[in-house]
């Protein structure tokens, strides 16, 4: 039985899965725990579908690894055969990204610098009474430092499978190799625009907290995250071209779903509810936790953060190892 089970048992249980869990969610999770606003039962709605949602595609990514411990075994071993060839790919994509530019990496501290110059001339005096605490500068950066490296790595992972079709019609590499090494290109390049934050955090006379020692938790978390939406992005662009165009529409709707430049509070409740739905929104209100306010993090914001990078990583782990032997047929 166990070897017979296909993508529509993996499916079906995980929709049973979802509905089975939202009920005790929804009773037993506390008001309190679902929002910063006493009272939120919308918002408490959403929270106990997005568990159950995590909790069920968890479970059935689980029950995959362990129905089918062959195929994860080949997957592992190819990853272990393949990794020099990730390195390289992540290597090459380092140097191709500089290559015959007079300012070279220099261009990576430069670029969100820049950016934030920009918002902060636009911005910094509509908002000026809103975000007291800090300076309009490093509020705006600490976002865009989180927003941009999703943002990157996503559009740049979404044609990577197809941008690689020549070398996928040769010879036989694991599909996976491709979003994987556009990810960890763009985090390399991360490095870079974090040292540019610490140079302005520092400039525009904020005080380092203990808590920064913390930062590399929001940065894993967005990782994995940016890593499943790659993985599905790259999966379906080889059937669906178009989605490279309606991709680069969702990005601005996130953008401004995000508070990058505009603080939460003046915020009504109707898009206060609809904003919690963004992933994006919770990644960045930890980093700045962790950076601005030097707080640490409550447990439900490490729950849904973490509840939304594993479920991203499971989705575009399915979809890439489910589809992946169909590439050929569409690239």
């Amino acid at each position: 039985m166990v070897g017979t089970l296909t993508k529509k048992h993996y499916v079906g249980t995980a929709v049973a899965l979802t509905a089975a869990l939202f009920v005790p969610f929804f009773l037993f999770l506390p008001i309190e725990v679902a929002a910063h606003r006493p009272g939120n039962v919308p918002l408490l709605v959403v929270n106990a579908g997005f568990l159950a949602i995590t909790v069920a595609l968890l479970s059935v990514f689980a029950l995959i690894w362990v129905t089918k411990k062959d195929y994860v075994k080949r997957q592992i071993e190819a990853f272990k055969k393949f990794r020099h060839l990730l390195f390289l790919m992540i290597k090459r994509d380092f140097v191709t990204r500089y290559r015959r530019s007079v300012l070279g990496i220099l261009w990576s501290l430069l670029n969100p610098v820049l950016t934030m110059l920009i918002m902060t001339m636009v911005f910094s005096q509509i908002f000026r009474f809103e975000i007291p605490n800090y300076s309009f500068a490093v509020y705006y950066l600490s976002g865009q430092f989180i927003f941009g490296f999703f943002s990157e790595s996503t559009t740049i992972a979404m044609s990577s499978i197809v941008g690689n079709g020549a070398i996928i019609k040769k010879v036989y590499v694991p599909k996976w190799v491709f979003p994987i090494s556009k990810i960890m290109s763009s985090l390399v390049n991360m490095f870079f625009s974090f040292i540019a934050f610490i140079v302005v955090f520092i400039v525009m006379g904020e005080s380092i907290n203990w808590t920064f020692l913390l930062i590399p938790i929001p940065i894993i978390l967005i990782f994995i995250f940016s890593l499943g939406v790659g993985m599905l992005l790259s999966s379906l662009s080889v059937f669906f071209r178009d989605i490279n165009h309606i991709y680069g529409i969702g990005v601005t709707l996130l953008m401004f779903m995000t508070p990058l430049f505009y603080p939460v509070s003046i915020l009504p409740d109707r898009v206060y509810y609809l904003i919690h739905l963004n992933p994006l929104f919770h990644y960045v209100t930890y980093f700045r936790d962790l950076t601005l306010s030097g707080t640490v993090p409550s447990l439900w914001s490490n729950i849904i953060c973490l509840g939304f990078a594993l479920a991203a990583l499971a989705i575009g782990t399915f979809a890439t190892m489910s589809q992946q032997d169909k590439y050929i047929l569409h690239i």
